[in-house]
């Protein structure tokens, strides 16, 4: 995204994983200061994983940098959406430099930031040095305390944790809106249009995307401005063979088009059953005409 000038704008900064309510948090702070001080609103996350590459090794990601975007529009109305690249080079910047940037870049005139923020070499840009930094150079700066459900606090590591283990009428309650797998269909093997139950396969748009446990979910499928009730299944299909490949399947309830290349958003809305391995494909398609009556219950369609 480019630099803006035109206004001064109120930076909510993070990574956002999830986008989830302790997030909601700085977004909602930087959207009512915006108001107050005459600025734009906008959230500053980063296209990569900081601890990814400060550590050298993938981490799980709940959503990738197109679903934070779309979410933070979607659901929190700020247009403003900055993916600033996150390299070696930015872990090594002096966090002074890094402050400095959003005001010379993105005409910040406040930033919001909760409270386990860190920036710069070494994470030496602590909250505490961050807001004397901002009233030294004229800017303001809100630090968000932590947000908690339930005595436990709202992290994007705990949620993803609940994802991996297909709870996720729990992680929906924790990020605030439904879990979200998107991506783009792909060619798959087509099992599912010889039983009568023609289905996607979905190929997420970040390859360290965290998956649900495997088995069964009523879930959303919105494409093309529709948003269509759906069966979704994560897994190996083991009743035609264990590749080994876990794979993201889901048949669209009373739909028949053609959907290969189109990008795709899942919404998760509840775990049916675990996967399992059934003795044909008579059994399997008796589950399956089951399993779509119990979404469209859940789904209330």
């Amino acid at each position: 995204m480019s630099a803006y000038t035109d206004n001064k704008a109120v930076i909510a900064l993070g990574f956002f994983d999830g986008v989830h309510r302790g997030h909601a948090e700085l977004i909602k702070t930087a959207k009512r200061r915006a108001e107050q001080i005459g600025a734009l609103p906008a959230v500053l996350s980063f296209d990569a994983s900081p601890e990814s590459v400060v550590t050298g090794r993938s981490v799980p990601l709940i959503g990738s940098a197109r679903t934070r975007a779309e979410i933070i529009r979607r659901l929190f109305g700020v247009e403003t959406v900055i993916i600033y690249h996150f390299d070696k080079s930015t872990m090594t910047m002096h966090w002074k430099e890094f402050i400095n940037s959003l005001v010379a870049e993105y005409s910040a005139a406040h930033i919001v930031i909760g409270h386990d923020f860190r920036c710069g070499y070494k994470g030496e840009g602590t909250p505490e040095k961050i807001s004397s930094y901002c009233a030294e150079i004229g800017i303001g700066c809100d630090v968000v305390p932590k947000f908690t459900l339930e005595g436990i606090t709202v992290s994007s590591t705990y949620i993803r944790e609940l994802i991996s283990a297909g709870e996720i009428e729990r992680a929906n309650y924790f990020l605030g809106h439904f879990y979200i797998f998107a991506g783009t269909v792909e060619d798959g093997r087509k099992v599912g249009r010889h039983l009568g139950t023609p289905t996607i396969n979905l190929e997420g748009d970040d390859p360290n995307l965290v998956l649900p446990a495997r088995g069964v979910y009523a879930t959303k499928a919105v494409f093309d401005n529709q948003e269509r009730p759906s069966v979704t299944n994560i897994g190996i299909r083991p009743t035609f063979g264990d590749s080994g490949n876990v794979t993201v399947e889901t048949y669209i309830i009373d739909y028949n088009g053609d959907l290969y290349g189109k990008y795709v958003r899942l919404e998760f809305y509840k775990y049916l059953r675990p996967e399992k391995k059934f003795g044909s494909s008579a059994e399997l398609s008796a589950q399956i005409a089951a399993d779509i009556e119990t979404a469209k219950k859940v789904l209330d369609t």
